[in-house]
């Protein structure tokens, strides 16, 4: 199944966007025809020099707590990529995954992830290793990766190069791989790659992080691509056969605010799935899948090559509504600026989990382990930080918001 050219998707969303607007003029744009058929996975891929054959679409469980019946809802749809981590739901996740997964766990890829300091012990990272395994109810994890990388020393610990090296010769895991979405991601990718110790890299990468995309459709805006660099690390990646699993695809997870403009049986979230996976740098996406109703429309974004004609409307008028509400994954151009040394973007991050992804335990989660959280915003006129983002997000408010429901 394929679409138009990329090229010619731009040229027809530009002359769009360029016009009277960003209102009805959208709704006239070809619509992807809902299928009778049920939606399930129609491709699969290679991921990298793992050579494990994964489908395009992957199941994302940070929201997932005992509902092995969504699990399984995933696997008869064609589903065999589950991506989950230690800290999903306390281990819930995991717990859920393992009780669903059983007797299917030889024909799917299963990978999980954990947090790890620049001073972590093999022996203590064995211990969380075997944690996850009992919790997953196996005894191996496909993909284990150090997650939530921004940090470029602990890929200088040599403890980790040695527990993983046991746990491959124990059969606990399979390959290594790191996951980030911050602001020394591609520092961290860089590194990574320097040292040639991972198999796997689980970025955030979509739509808002193309430069294409906003140089495109954005320009007399004066937009700023953020992370120009990112396309450049990722093609590094792929030449050194590196696997590329993108999330974040969505841009935010603001989904209901798209409802009303979707049309035709396409939507706003598969069309942002469609253009992650027509990018040059990734192999498979992944996404969190909270009901049966998700698994069936994510799943239906499966096994197209480009991005729908119809896509474009629907990304351009998401960028527009969140473009002062929405801090950019890897962005930290407000890194360093608060006098009182509030980690803003690791705040604004963990109230998108909370606010926008509808995960206020995992917002809870983070936010609670923030060395600095957004405290003294409460009395801040935020001075300091109200002109720091390029993008024209209201730091002080959305600062004061995040603390309101997570302090």
């Amino acid at each position: 199944m394929t679409g138009i050219d990329r090229r010619e998707l731009l040229r027809r969303a530009a002359v769009v966007a360029s016009g009277i607007g960003l209102g009805s003029a959208f709704t006239s744009l070809p619509a992807v025809g809902a299928s009778e058929a049920e939606p399930a996975i129609r491709r699969k891929v290679r991921l990298g020099r793992t050579g494990l054959e994964i489908s395009d679409i992957g199941f994302g469980s940070s929201g997932l707590e005992g509902d092995e019946a969504l699990v399984r809802r995933a696997l008869d749809r064609g589903v065999t990529y589950f991506d989950t981590a230690e800290s999903y739901k306390g281990g819930r996740a995991e717990r859920t995954l393992g009780r669903a997964l059983g007797p299917d766990r030889n024909r799917i890829v299963l990978t999980s992830k954990v947090t790890d300091s620049a001073s972590e012990t093999r022996d203590q990272l064995m211990l969380r290793l075997d944690q996850s395994l009992t919790r997953l109810a196996t005894d191996r994890i496909d993909i284990y990766f150090q997650h939530a990388m921004n940090d470029p020393r602990r890929l200088e610990n040599d403890e980790w190069l040695e527990f993983a090296a046991r746990a491959k010769e124990q059969g606990k895991i399979r390959f290594t791989g790191l996951s980030g979405h911050g602001g020394r991601l591609v520092e961290c990718i860089d590194r990574a790659l320097d040292n040639d110790h991972h198999d796997v890299v689980l970025v955030a990468y979509n739509f808002g992080q193309d430069p294409s995309f906003y140089q495109r459709f954005f320009g007399r805006f004066d937009f700023i691509a953020r992370q120009p660099d990112l396309p450049r690390v990722l093609a590094r990646a792929k030449e050194m056969d590196v696997g590329v699993v993108a999330m974040k695809t969505t841009r935010g997870a603001r989904l209901n605010d798209m409802r009303p403009y979707e049309r035709g049986g396409a939507t706003f979230s598969q069309a942002a799935l469609r253009w992650t996976l027509a990018s040059a740098f990734v192999d498979a996406a992944i996404i969190s899948m909270k009901s049966l109703d998700q698994v069936d429309e994510y799943v239906g974004a499966s096994g197209w090559d480009d991005p729908h004609p119809a896509d474009a409307g629907l990304l351009v008028r998401y960028a527009r509504r969140t473009e002062r509400s929405q801090c950019r994954y890897g962005c930290a151009e407000c890194e360093g600026v608060c006098p009182a040394g509030v980690e803003i973007s690791e705040v604004l991050r963990t109230r998108m989990y909370a606010e926008d992804y509808g995960d206020r335990e995992l917002g809870e989660q983070g936010y609670a382990a923030l060395q600095r959280d957004a405290t003294p915003c409460r009395l801040c006129p935020g001075t300091a930080c109200a002109k720091a983002c390029p993008h024209g997000v209201s730091i002080p408010e959305l600062m004061r918001s995040a603390e309101r429901l997570l302090g």
